[in-house]
């Protein structure tokens, strides 16, 4: 069953005992960039995929200028208010 990624792109399916016997196989197989699914049962409980670090948190005011937002934006809205029985 570890044969490697089936024909359609899907990612492998191996038991918990084979997960625990061949952990270092598997890990390798992930870090190359392959998903490896592991069954308890007929059950799948978890993927394995390669960890990624998080991007990088950007920076404050970085789209200032960019965007903006009318006056009355928190006004409001008649038709709104119509459509949830609000308003008359």
């Amino acid at each position: 069953m570890l044969a490697g990624m089936a024909e359609s792109g899907t990612p492998d399916v191996v038991t918990v005992t084979e997960a625990k016997t061949q952990l270092s196989s598997l890990i390798e197989r992930v870090v190359e960039g392959e998903e490896i699914v592991i069954r308890r049962g007929q059950s799948p409980v978890v993927k394995l995929v390669r960890y990624e670090e998080p991007s990088a948190r950007r920076p404050m005011g970085e789209l200032r200028g960019q965007i903006w937002m009318s006056e009355d934006f928190d006004e409001p809205d008649e038709e709104i208010e119509r459509l949830f029985g609000t308003r008359d």
